[in-house]
């Protein structure tokens, strides 16, 4: 019961840090445009609802899952980041599907939920990867059982940068 109490003291705590940095998720945002994400933009036989690029964002609510199309023009690494408020719970799982053009292929990346905090702690966010051949549109999903409201947001690094 200690240990319990113990842990939803240190969320709690947690969560009254996020909050208390003052302009970080302005930091976070810069000068990208919110979008609302209520658009109907066929992907891979299904239906997203927005396309997410280097000038947008979009908001939610965990537990639950989202996606979003990102436009890639040639080889890159895309990268998909959340910057977290309000944390009540960790949760078990935060998982992050990269399909390739088409969905023929997949990259899942996951981590579990104490990890997501604490890498949001050490660095204002949580950030997941994947390298993506094709050209074209890329479903990008997303799901997590942790208690929180995130933005989320993408870039993309074309690989012969690097």
């Amino acid at each position: 019961m200690f240990q319990r109490n113990a842990q939803v003291a240190a969320m709690l705590l947690f969560a009254v840090f996020l909050g208390a940095c003052g302009g970080s998720r302005e930091d976070f945002i810069g000068p990208r445009v919110k979008d609302t994400c209520d658009a109907s933009w066929p992907v891979c036989s299904r239906v997203a609802g927005c396309i997410l690029g280097t000038e947008s964002y979009a908001e939610g609510r965990f537990p639950g899952r989202g996606q979003f199309i990102v436009q890639v023009p040639e080889a890159a690494t895309v990268k998909v980041r959340f910057y977290l408020e309000d944390v009540t719970s960790s949760g078990e799982e935060t998982v992050v599907l990269f399909h390739e053009e088409g969905c023929r292929a997949r990259t899942r990346q996951a981590a579990d939920g104490r990890a997501v905090l604490d890498t949001m702690e050490k660095f204002g966010e949580f950030t997941r990867e994947a390298d993506l051949t094709g050209v074209g549109d890329h479903l990008i999903e997303f799901e997590s059982d942790m208690q929180a409201r995130y933005i989320v947001k993408v870039d993309v690094l074309p690989l012969r940068n690097r």
